[in-house]
């Protein structure tokens, strides 16, 4: 029989039974609104509505009981130390990475406590109500009271373990814990706290206090203030997160365009926005109904970044790796017993479970269109199911379970179509049956970021990557291992130069950026013109790559390649992560190569190119393309300082076109099809009028697709290609409808032209939508467009609808 663990439940086992369990008096304090929200936080914290008794919880359950009680047997007090594992005690206290690593524990020792206060109130634990338990938290607390967390202490290492990791998990135990603790020792607490999170820490918006980390700060200023029954903390907290809700058009924060920045210059929409999104839910749900409640109207904007920023990222469960930031390089961390891998699906679902939390306070439309979308990357995420997800919070993992046994809820495809964001240089697209996305970088832009020895070889990331997935297939090419065992010099889609880089080159925090600013692209919504000009990372090579998004197909141009390292220039087309085994078969022209590896070959004159199960590709003309297939070894540790050494290794099946050393405007042209099987691949590569390429040169670059009415340009100046005539830098791209319209798309990447002249040769008839800046004229065959002020739409891509002569 399901007896779903209720609020009424949590607080029988936290407080209502206090006698029973040896709690003492306070439990029976009169009820006040402290004591409500108190409650609260412990049901969000906790979780409801599961049956604990029904998987997956009664698992989750009992690995957490055995988690609690390892922790509990293993705990020895000592000076400098909690666990002996983890000593916080550091020697030369400063903030270098040895000091991270210090105040590092002393911010896991909260997270200990917290979570054997999880077991003691959880049902199902095996430690629910234990005395022992209890007793073993509260000496806890004490000891890192006393001996490292109170006031007067000065802090080391890493500002986020005093001010948002231990206070978080410190105040949560406090609140699990509420009746087993004494007045003083509550006192105790909220006094380390404000010692370390004092008001003036969201006084400005600014430094560490902006985005994901206000919210986090935040949070702890909120639960100070319920935990020690102060009004005016809580208060702070509620108005110190009006900030984070307006669009910015600089540095940390959401922006109109869709994307989401922290560190300043680092696309975060996965890691870091993930916190904001699932902090925002929590506070909003906790302040509910209260006489704190977040009434701000600016919120609306967190809501409507559920589908404007968030969903786009979202496929098939998975958060795409693109917007992780240096989370890419955490995988398996070497102090973790239970050698959980992180990944982009793991990263993705609890975004999923932060959509259904923030959907409670959102309106009812909103929610329900919240619910049908998670259900549907549910359902889809065959990889890695998320109620099978062994680190999903028990809390997200009740509410995605609602979600799946809702039957009302009719899950929702993936759509179709393009996203630019042009404020964090990315870009989404969804084909037929396959989802893409790039990673660009410009002066906005880092390259990469690495910081507290993760991510040390993310540099070519922003070097033009090109992810992609199939719907049905490929949902774990990048999560299997994939960035510990990858040429970091090979990735899909970019141009590198071979020189080599050192762990961490560049500098931490997304630090280092090119000096470049045309990155960018026009869209209709549905197909796209991208570019990039392309300065790498502490090298000479410059480069102009392009990318025509389309239906079936990316059609990718470089040109004006040029180096001077004295190393040699590689464009990867393809690298794919084939597993352990790496059996998908390689057909070129129709033949198919051999499956062994090592195995490398020089495709001469190559118009074609297939890979078993996942897609194929076509060099417009044939080329002269490089395939290897190999056997990599490597492990979490050698990209990420606290990874696990465990050598792994996986097979990759690579195509890449070799420039040479020290090239000097070189090119390439090919198209990538993503799940075309081998035949349609040959087809389309017999299909020489298909595709025309217009232009592939350092100033313009363009393609045409006469069957969908496409054309594509990106004028690295001004000039003329094909019928488009442009006055100055800019990205157009021209959708011919069949209905006799057409939809003109043009973006400033520079931002900073104010006025742009474009003329297409092709007569018109009308002007039928178009913005307010633009006048227009036709004479004769052509159509002139002049556009004002482009620089107030911030790289943002103005459309035309015209009506064909």
């Amino acid at each position: 029989m399901t007896t779903p663990w209720s609020r009424r439940g949590f607080l029988t086992a936290c407080s209502g039974s206090a006698v029973a369990l040896g709690l003492g008096a306070r439990a029976f304090a009169a009820p006040d609104e402290f004591a409500t929200l108190r409650a609260r936080w412990r049901t969000l914290i906790l979780g409801e509505g599961f049956d604990p008794a029904a998987e997956p919880f009664r698992s989750r359950l009992a690995e957490l009981g055995a988690t609690a009680n390892r922790y509990r047997t293993t705990m020895a007090p000592a000076a400098g130390s909690l666990w002996p594992d983890l000593v916080y005690a550091d020697p030369d206290p400063d903030t270098d990475q040895e000091s991270y690593g210090y105040s590092g524990n002393m911010n896991t020792s909260y997270t200990r406590l917290s979570t054997m206060a999880q077991a003691y109130c959880r049902p199902g634990t095996g430690l629910s109500g234990d005395p022992d338990l209890r007793d073993a938290i509260v000496t806890g607390l004490d000891h890192l009271h006393d001996d490292v967390y109170h006031a007067g202490q000065v802090r080391y290492g890493n500002w986020y373990s005093w001010q948002i990791g231990a206070p978080q998990a410190l105040l949560d135990t406090c609140v699990l814990m509420y009746d087993a603790l004494s007045s003083r020792q509550i006192a105790d607490h909220l006094a380390a706290v404000d010692h370390f999170v004092p008001d003036s820490v969201v006084a400005s918006y600014s430094g560490t206090s902006t985005g994901a980390n206000r919210v986090d700060l935040c949070r702890v200023l909120a639960l100070r203030g319920i935990v020690g029954a102060d009004a005016a903390k809580v208060a702070l907290a509620r108005d110190a997160l009006s900030p984070v809700f307006p669009y910015v058009t600089s540095g940390d924060g959401l922006y109109a365009d869709g994307s989401f920045i922290q560190h300043t210059a680092v696309p975060y929409t996965g890691s870091y926005g993930s916190v904001l999104l699932g902090g925002l839910g929590l506070l909003f749900a906790l302040l509910a109904g209260s006489g704190w409640e977040v009434t701000d109207p600016g919120r609306q904007t967190v809501f409507d970044a559920v589908e404007h920023a968030w969903a786009p990222f979202l496929h098939d469960g998975l958060v795409m790796d693109c917007v992780a930031g240096r989370a890419i390089s955490r995988g398996v961390a070497a102090a973790d017993p239970q050698r959980i891998q992180q990944d982009d699906h793991l990263r993705g679902h609890a975004v999923l479970g932060s959509i259904v939390l923030l959907g409670q306070g959102a309106s009812p439309a909103e929610n329900a269109r919240w619910r049908a979308l998670v259900k549907g990357w549910m359902r889809r995420d065959s990889y890695s199911p998320p109620l099978a997800d062994p680190v999903l919070s028990l809390p997200h993992l009740a509410r995605l379970q609602q979600v799946a046994d809702d039957a009302s809820v009719t899950p929702v495809p993936e759509p179709a179509g393009h996203r630019l964001f042009p404020s964090m240089a990315r870009a989404v697209h969804r084909g037929r049956g396959w989802a893409a996305a790039l990673s660009m970088a410009d002066k906005r832009i880092t390259y990469y970021e690495t910081g507290n020895g993760e991510n040390l070889r993310g540099w070519h990331t922003g070097a033009g990557m090109l992810y992609w997935w199939g719907d049905t297939f490929a949902g774990g090419q990048y999560s299997d291992a994939f960035w510990p065992t990858v040429d970091p010099y090979r990735l899909p889609g970019t141009t590198v130069s071979r020189k080599p880089l050192a762990d961490g080159a560049g500098g931490d925090w997304g630090a280092p950026k090119p000096d470049a600013d045309w990155v960018g692209g026009a869209t209709d919504g549905r197909r796209a013109a991208v570019g990039q000009y392309l300065k790498g990372l502490q090298s000479t090579l410059v480069a102009r790559k392009s990318w025509f998004f389309l239906d079936d197909a990316v059609v990718c141009l470089g040109a004006g390649i040029t180096c001077g390292d004295g190393t040699a220039v590689e464009t990867t087309v393809e690298n794919r992560n084939l597993g352990a085994t790496g059996g998908a078969p390689l057909t070129v022209d129709g033949t198919v190569q051999p499956a062994t590896h090592p195995w490398s070959a020089t495709l001469t004159g190559a118009r074609w190119a297939h890979i078993g199960g996942h897609g194929g590709c076509v060099f417009p003309g044939g080329a002269t393309v490089r395939a290897l297939r190999e056997a990599r070894d490597g492990s979490w540790s050698t990209i990420n300082k606290g990874g696990s050494t465990t050598v792994l290794n996986r097979t990759y099946l690579t195509l890449y076109v070799d420039h040479g050393t020290d090239p000097v405007n070189a090119s390439y042209a090919y198209l990538l099809l993503p799940g075309a099987s081998a035949a349609r691949t040959r087809v389309r590569a017999a299909d020489v009028n298909w595709l025309t390429v217009r232009a592939n040169t350092n100033d313009r670059q363009g393609v045409t697709v006469r069957s969908l009415g496409f054309t594509g340009v990106n004028f690295w100046s001004g000039g003329t290609v094909g019928a488009l005539t442009a006055s100055d830098p800019c990205s157009v791209m021209i959708s011919e409808k069949g209905d006799g319209t057409a939809v003109i798309a043009v973006s400033d990447p520079l931002r900073t032209r104010t006025r742009l002249t474009l003329t297409w040769r092709r007569a018109v008839a009308a002007v039928t939508s178009a913005p307010a800046t633009l006048t227009s004229s036709a004479t004769g065959s052509a159509l002139t467009l002049a556009f004002g002020d482009l620089t107030g739409t911030a790289g943002a891509t103005q459309t035309v609808t015209v009506r064909l002569g």
